[in-house]
């Protein structure tokens, strides 16, 4: 079996969407599936001239009928293109989430990427998405559920954490510093515990959006919590595991998430979670595991923390739901096995009209 894999940017970057590429073109390689990678060009969702004519080259290059497999972070502005090659190839659009969901859009960027990102879909003969939410919410988009395929993230078995072993509580966020992460709200909610012990410890990119890391930057210093928040920038995949065992708990405090796959790593590794009810993250940690709270909601956000510091017991509870729910997460392999079955039913679907 063979498909193409075009990916926009760098597939080595460090965020969830590259990681699951990665993770799931080694998983189809380990199933003896020949997977050609192709790099679409820099600046998507809004890539320039230069990123939309490499993305022509090489979809005209592809041989006719292939398997083409094309992260939805370049599939659904190049609505013009997959039209173009529908006849020709068998596009099969990787959503992670839709475009146009992002933080901080203005309208009428929200509805231009909407309506593109719809077209595009109309090209696919199959979807491929990352949760049941994001499944259902392709309704909108004009997809119909028959071709539709969820192929959750898998995790790695892992050990749980042993936590930070001492008084102050390690809180631990995983996530890009981007406005749709929520790191300013989280800030904002520490910022009225300061009496309480506990350290908070951000691993992501701070080069993505650098004026949103610059903001984080000054908040962090106007509520003098510069000894109490750490920034440690990008890290590796395989780095990150040291981050996740020597902490007491996890924060996300997204205003989106197309899956949460830093959330299932907390699961994976038994720590609680607070987060919030965006996009697909009630999917993600069950009510035993963690508390969600509304996004954006500072109040709210900062009496879970509360809570979460000062109620030893309510946090055991949590732990012991993120203990029990990390065994129903599917290993990498079983979600490659998932995707490499969708691959296959695509291939016997008709072309799109």
């Amino acid at each position: 079996m063979q498909c193409s894999f075009l990916v926009p940017g760098d597939l080595d970057a460090h965020t969830g969407g590259y990681t699951y590429d990665r993770h799931i073109i080694d998983e189809l390689r380990a199933l003896q599936w020949q997977v050609d990678v192709h790099a679409l060009g820099d600046g998507f969702p809004a890539p320039g001239a230069q990123a939309r004519a490499r993305a022509a080259r090489v979809v005209e290059a592809l041989p006719d009928g292939m398997l083409a497999v094309v992260d939805g972070l370049a599939f659904g502005v190049l609505d013009e293109l997959a039209h173009r090659h529908a006849r020709r190839l068998r596009w099969v659009a990787l959503v992670h989430h839709p475009l146009s969901l992002e933080t901080g859009l203005d309208p009428d960027r929200r509805r231009a990427l909407f309506e593109s990102e719809s077209s595009a879909l109309a090209a696919a003969c199959s979807v491929i998405v990352t949760s049941p939410f994001t499944a259902r919410g392709l309704a909108t988009f004009g997809v119909a559920p028959s071709s539709i395929s969820i192929v959750i993230p898998g995790t790695e078995p892992a050990a749980p954490a042993v936590g930070s072993g001492g008084e102050a509580l390690s809180l631990l966020c995983v996530a890009t510093i981007t406005p749709r992460k929520g790191h300013a709200v989280l800030i904002e909610a520490l910022a009225g515990l300061k009496d309480r012990a506990w350290t908070l410890h951000c691993v992501g990119s701070q080069a993505m959006d650098a004026a949103c890391a610059a903001a984080l930057r000054e908040a962090i210093d106007r509520h003098g919590l510069r000894e109490r928040v750490v920034l440690h920038g990008d890290q590796a995949e395989t780095d990150l595991p040291a981050f996740y065992a020597v902490a007491d708990a996890f924060v996300l405090t997204s205003f989106h998430e197309g899956y949460g796959m830093a959330l299932a790593e907390a699961l994976a590794r038994g720590l609680p979670v607070i987060s919030t009810r965006a996009g697909a993250i009630a999917d993600t940690v069950p009510a035993e595991a963690g508390e969600l709270v509304p996004p954006g909601d500072v109040s709210a956000l900062r009496t879970a923390l509360q809570r979460l510091m000062d109620d030893t017991a309510w946090r055991a509870r949590l732990r012991a739901g993120a203990m029990s729910a990390r065994l129903a997460l599917p290993t990498w392999a079983q979600s490659g096995a998932r995707f490499a079955s969708a691959l296959a039913d695509a291939m016997q679907r008709p072309h799109a009209a």
